[in-house]
């Protein structure tokens, strides 16, 4: 196994972590796209929650703005310098009860469509030799860097989004071994030396 890297948590506020290799391996239920090993951040309220949960959510799309964290800053977990930047892909709708069984019978199709089509907006920064960490499903219009410009921890990368294979606002975040992750291995992450587990609730203050 490679030797796990270890960031800073991209963010700032309440996340709820979900689909954590704390919990399994693969963590998102395949290798896939060097995924093995990412780990999602959904933003919530001081509560805990994302967006009240009613009728129309159990049987209709909702807008991404309705989500607490939507539009939250995105940082850099580490010190290192832009690879690669996408952020031409609009917000779609979120989907949870009934909607969301649809969306995920059509995963397949945007996975056939490759890496762009799953990401979302996102940006790949180099941090060190053969470590190369991803955050994505940025919102449209809010990456603010460009590739091999120098980013220091911190920086702000761009937005929380509902962009690519997502059912609602949150950030996905992966290390791999290159740049291109339909040819990179995936590479463990800790988060200031912590692997937080699903449905746990991280605050940075």
């Amino acid at each position: 196994m490679p030797q796990t890297v270890n960031l800073t948590f991209p963010f700032r506020g309440r996340w709820l972590v979900q689909n954590s290799p704390a919990n399994r391996v693969p963590s998102h239920g395949t290798d896939a796209f060097a995924s093995a090993y990412a780990i999602d951040f959904v933003p919530v309220d001081a509560r805990g929650r994302t967006a009240r949960f009613s009728i129309a959510s159990l049987l209709h799309p909702e807008p991404p703005d309705l989500f607490p964290g939507f539009g939250r800053p995105i940082t850099a977990p580490a010190i290192g310098v832009v690879a690669a930047v996408h952020d031409g892909e609009a917000d779609h709708d979120a989907f949870r009860g009934l909607p969301s069984v649809r969306y995920a019978l059509t995963q397949h199709r945007r996975a056939a469509r490759g890496w762009r089509a799953l990401a979302g907006n996102h940006v790949i920064i180099e941090i060190g030799p053969g470590e190369v960490v991803a955050l994505c499903h940025l919102q449209q219009g809010s990456v603010t860097v460009s590739v091999g410009q120098p980013v220091a921890e911190g920086d702000v990368l761009g937005r929380c989004g509902n962009s690519g294979n997502s059912t609602e606002a949150h950030v996905h975040v992966q290390v791999m071994d290159a740049v291109d992750p339909e040819r990179a291995t995936a590479v463990p992450v800790r988060f200031d030396e912590w692997l937080p587990r699903n449905r746990e609730i991280v605050e940075i203050a």
